[in-house]
């Protein structure tokens, strides 16, 4: 079944580290997703014509254009065009923040629309600022509400991060494929072994991550 070509070496443990960067890509960007989410969603529910245009072509091309372009665009394009030198790694959080925060943003701006204007009208006969407004009354609520949401981007994330191998970073998916060619002569099923395996990781990686935020929705749903 090619299991046998995981016991050869430390073929194992190369997958466990592969595995480790597409995690680290992926809790990398989610939090900078989360933090540039809030105030980009913060934005958007000003209402404001120039933003709302400028949000809404940021939007659009986040959700029109593949992530696996957008990589290209980043780490080939950027390099060549304005002569920067990104690493591959830097060019994939690049992307992946660029994503997710486009993610959490809209999450946001549904949140905020949907807090009660009265909130906001009682925060100000208290005294508050729009700022301690935000701060105190309207943020700890999004935050508690987008959580959960949140965490379901990481599952989203690791999954995609396969796409970074297109840009040579070896990850669990590309030390796959470099095991099955190494042992494609002495052990020609190979494929199904590794990358039942590599499924198998995938799947430990993200069940967990998703029945916590299973757990936080029915824990802030009372």
């Amino acid at each position: 079944m090619g299991f046998d070509v995981l016991l050869k070496g430390n073929n194992m443990i190369r997958l466990l580290e592969g595995l480790w960067v597409a995690l680290r890509i992926s809790l990398i960007s989610v939090s900078i997703s989360i933090v540039l989410g809030i105030i980009v969603g913060m934005l958007m529910a000003m209402n404001r014509r120039v933003i709302n245009a400028v949000t809404r072509i940021y939007l659009e091309t986040v959700r029109i254009m593949p992530q696996m372009v957008l990589l290209f665009v980043v780490y080939f394009g950027a390099t060549k065009a304005l002569g920067i030198n990104l690493s591959a790694e830097t060019s994939a959080l690049i992307v992946f923040s660029f994503w997710g925060t486009a993610e959490m943003a809209d999450l946001v701006r549904g949140a905020l629309i949907s807090i009660p204007v009265i909130q906001y009208e009682s925060s100000t006969a208290l005294g508050f600022s729009k700022l301690q407004t935000y701060l105190y009354v309207i943020i700890p609520q999004i935050v508690k509400r987008m959580l959960p949401l949140s965490i379901n981007l990481i599952t989203r994330m690791i999954k995609t991060t396969s796409l970074v191998m297109m840009i040579g970073i070896v990850e669990v998916l590309k030390v796959g494929q470099q095991i099955i060619e190494a042992n494609r002569k002495s052990s020609p099923n190979a494929a199904f072994g590794v990358f039942a395996t590599i499924l198998l990781l995938y799947f430990i990686a993200c069940w967990p991550i998703s029945c916590f935020s299973k757990y936080l929705e029915k824990k802030w749903e009372n």
